[in-house]
């Protein structure tokens, strides 16, 4: 099972070089990953998260049609990304497949946020929420989605303030989901929901514990 994180556990961390916002009001560009990017995507990845991809994972986010990414360009270096998977409803994990109302049929299209990370010394300055709502307008003007959600660390304070800020609910407690350098740590499931999606209507559900095997 793959477990992905939203925003890199360093997000809180304050640039090494601050950069000034007005001097890159025309100077970002974005555009989608390919496989020349791959070298580059490892070094940030590494740098920004915790958890460790495969070899394939970069190859697959690069190069695969199952995924849509946006980098952000700035001196053409990436500074930024956002990679989602737009699936369906009965193709989500164990753990998520709650996410939606039983109205909703099977085949309902929803959106994984696998990663959104931001150069270090680019952080603070907007660039996150430039690749959200990116891909939160094509989801809303070129899709049918329902629900956008993403998996996040408990301790991830600034990441959990960001997703909050911007309407996503935490909707699943997700105990020992990551696994980081030979120890377990917990996750949340959020969900933001979009084009008259609706997430279940149970008393308990809000308090509601998915446990599976790793």
């Amino acid at each position: 099972m793959d477990h992905y994180m939203s925003l890199g556990d360093t997000e809180n961390k304050s640039p090494s070089s601050p950069i000034n916002l007005i001097d890159l009001n025309n100077d970002i560009s974005l555009r989608s990953l390919c496989p020349d990017d791959v070298t580059e995507l490892k070094k940030l990845c590494t740098e920004w998260f915790p958890v460790d991809y495969p070899d394939s994972w970069y190859k697959d986010i690069s190069s695969s049609e199952r995924f849509f990414t946006i980098a952000a360009i700035h001196s053409n270096s990436i500074i930024g990304i956002i990679v989602a998977e737009i699936k369906l409803k009965m193709t989500t994990d164990q753990e998520d497949c709650c996410i939606l109302s039983s109205k909703h049929e099977p085949n309902t299209q929803v959106t994984y946020v696998l990663s959104l990370g931001v150069e270090k010394q680019y952080r603070r300055l907007g660039i996150a929420s430039l690749l959200l709502d990116s891909l939160m307008n094509y989801l809303k003007v070129q899709s049918n989605c329902k629900a956008v959600y993403l998996h996040v660390l408990c301790s991830n304070i600034v990441a959990i303030n960001f997703y909050e800020k911007r309407n996503f609910q935490k909707r699943i407690y997700l105990p020992r989901y990551y696994s980081i350098k030979g120890k377990y740590h917990d996750g949340y499931c959020y969900v933001y929901y979009m084009n008259n999606g609706e997430p279940p209507w149970t008393l308990i559900y809000p308090f509601l514990n998915i446990f599976f095997k790793k």
